[in-house]
């Protein structure tokens, strides 16, 4: 996963959950017993896409490849010190070592988190949140929800959630005019990235909402166990 701070926690994971080809879409998952305020939710979400899109496409179009890069650095820099919290929490160590590594190393030779160096130095780039160390400590998911504007969450992530959004750094600038500039850059940022995901989603899902939220799960599953998660129990 890339950066994955508030508001853009959503937006990777969604577009890592929506690159997840051949996942199977359920119309009533027993995970989402309260669908119908999550399908009114998504049409909320839905009708915020439509001004926030095109700011994204034009973004997308305008900025040169190597600005994209930058300010995609900056703001995964900024998440990689709350990557190595959590991965220390997890108890994997030798990742958190890792992953304050890479801060230290972008913050200065990177040029403020510019230039990813550590990548290139053969630090690997992780990215873990909270709702992820609860998973790993056997937090149970509970229901699956719909969010406006952050988008979907088990109610153990949208918990998460709130612990990240006391991390990050950007929204705790106390100068409203540059936190909020910092804000919306990282949005439509996000918003770019998942572009390319659209045709692809809009072409393989009959039912949008459902595809979204069985891929979701399924990826955020596989996010908790490192990617290699236990086989399914018939119940579940």
């Amino acid at each position: 996963m890339k950066q994955g701070q508030s508001t853009p926690l959503a937006a990777v994971a969604m577009a890592l959950a929506l690159s997840c080809g051949g996942c199977a879409t359920t119309a009533n998952n027993p995970k989402d017993p309260f669908e119908s305020f999550n399908r009114a939710m998504f049409a909320v979400n839905e009708g915020i896409d439509v001004v926030v899109k095109p700011v994204a496409q034009g973004y997308d179009a305008a900025a040169p490849l190597p600005v994209k890069v930058i300010i995609g650095n900056f703001f995964g820099n900024i998440w990689d010190g709350w990557t190595a919290v959590n991965n220390l929490l997890q108890g994997k160590p030798e990742q958190a070592v890792s992953d304050v590594g890479r801060v230290l190393i972008n913050s200065t030779v990177g040029i403020g988190g510019a230039f990813d160096v550590a990548s290139e130095m053969g630090l690997a780039k992780h990215s873990e949140e909270f709702g992820q160390t609860l998973g790993r400590w056997g937090v149970p998911d509970g229901p699956y929800f719909y969010w406006p504007i952050i988008g979907p969450r088990t109610t153990r992530d949208t918990l998460g959630w709130g612990v990240d959004i006391l991390y990050d750094p950007v929204a705790r600038i106390d100068r409203v005019p540059l936190r909020n500039s910092l804000l919306g850059t990282r949005i439509i940022d996000m918003r770019a990235s998942l572009l390319p995901t659209d045709k692809v989603v809009e072409e393989a899902a009959f039912d949008k909402y459902s595809y979204i939220r069985d891929a979701y799960l399924q990826h955020r599953r596989s996010e908790i166990y490192d990617g290699n998660p236990p086989r399914l129990r018939p119940e579940e």
